[in-house]
């Protein structure tokens, strides 16, 4: 079955260009479990072909995942907390995933948003308690919008430098998404230490008031 919904979505990617892209994107920062990795890395395989431009899928995904990540904030401030609490269990969204996403949008804002973007699982999620906190419309679209520039790039360039390589990779999408992951390892690492940073960062700058109040 998997198999099958990964041949799906890439040949979606294959036969819909940008359109797929787009589409494909928006379900992935929704709560529609997509890989971006059978997105993104595909379109720019074919964009090194000559069938698509690189520049213009980057965007096409960009374009997509905020439009999904609008969607899920927007949908979360209509409904309201206790719907998302209820149902959230139904999209691996329990009770306490929205309270730690609720913890981390609060003490890390914008900031927090944007890291999250980066890394797996959690940027489908964070628009969710975003919306719930209800966090200023114009600071939650500039770090997704951001973020998701950011991942869409990282994907595409490794979709260009690895299928371009092993283009057989194409006939086989769980391969294709292994390698990926193997591939991504450093630069989500990478992420995980800089959102570290980040939160040290913002940390030390809340303490400094209290310091200053103490003297």
């Amino acid at each position: 079955m998997l198999h099958s919904l990964l041949t799906s979505w890439f040949n979606f990617v294959r036969d819909w260009n940008y359109l797929g892209v787009f589409l494909l994107m928006a379900l992935e920062s929704s709560i529609v479990p997509i890989p971006s990795e059978v997105v993104m890395p595909p379109a720019a395989f074919w964009a090194s072909q000559g069938k698509m431009e690189f520049w213009l899928v980057v965007l096409a995904g960009t374009a997509g995942s905020y439009f999904g990540s609008l969607m899920s904030y927007l949908v979360s401030q209509w409904v309201g907390r206790p719907v998302v609490t209820r149902f959230g269990k139904y999209f691996l969204l329990g009770p306490e995933k929205v309270a730690m996403a609720e913890v981390w949008v609060t003490r890390y804002g914008a900031g927090g948003v944007f890291f999250s973007r980066l890394l797996p699982v959690i940027r489908h999620l964070v628009s969710i308690p975003a919306g719930l906190l209800k966090m200023n419309f114009v600071k939650f679209s500039l770090a997704t919008t951001l973020g998701a520039f950011s991942w869409c790039a990282i994907l595409s360039w490794f979709g260009q430098q690895i299928l371009g390589d092993h283009p057989e990779l194409l006939s086989s999408p769980e391969a294709m998404v292994a390698v990926c992951r193997e591939k991504l390892h450093l630069v989500v690492a990478g992420v995980m230490v800089l959102a570290m940073a980040y939160s040290v960062v913002v940390y030390m700058k809340r303490k400094q008031p209290k310091a200053a109040t103490a003297l």
